[in-house]
């Protein structure tokens, strides 16, 4: 299975780049791991609702066309559903036993994600209905992934 991450913005903190670099580490144990970073747009203090949907659109624009033909996108997105960890190990498990070769998980920028992504998505996961900084929430997906493929192997880990 590969496993492709698209996120908007860059890393800026070391920590986050070190935790990013042990859980792709430990993944590669269980998928072939891609991690693709878009560029993101400024937001201007005190955008209208207009400036921001343009700001959402070109940045889904850039994350649309890194996606795969054939690929089961997975959007991170607040109005999605909740899973448990042995749901999400469950949902990748299946994903692969019924013949689908490449998961794409997608984290917005700041303003979240554009409705084009959102309807691209084949599947909305939320991993709570608080907002998370972009950096914060790759580290968090990665854990939560290699958690799942843990589950799936039956491996032991810490709950």
């Amino acid at each position: 299975m590969k496993i492709t991450v698209i996120a908007v913005g860059k890393i800026k903190e070391k920590f986050f780049e070190d935790a990013i670099g042990e859980y792709s580490k430990r993944l590669s144990r269980y998928c072939k791991l891609e991690i693709l970073q878009v560029p993101d747009e400024k937001t201007p203090d005190n955008a209208s609702e207009t400036v921001e949907t343009q700001i959402k659109e070109k940045e889904g624009e850039r994350i649309l066309s890194k996606i795969p033909e054939g690929a089961y996108v997975i959007a991170l997105a607040i109005e999605g559903k909740m899973l448990d960890s042995e749901e999400l190990a469950e949902k990748i498990n299946t994903l692969g036993i019924t013949g689908t070769s490449q998961i794409v998980f997608i984290i917005g920028g700041s303003l979240g994600l554009s409705g084009q992504v959102l309807e691209r998505a084949d599947y909305k996961l939320s991993f709570s209905r608080m907002t998370f900084p972009h950096q914060l929430m790759r580290v968090v997906l990665l854990e939560q992934v290699y958690r799942g493929y843990r589950i799936i192997m039956g491996a032991p880990y810490h709950k």
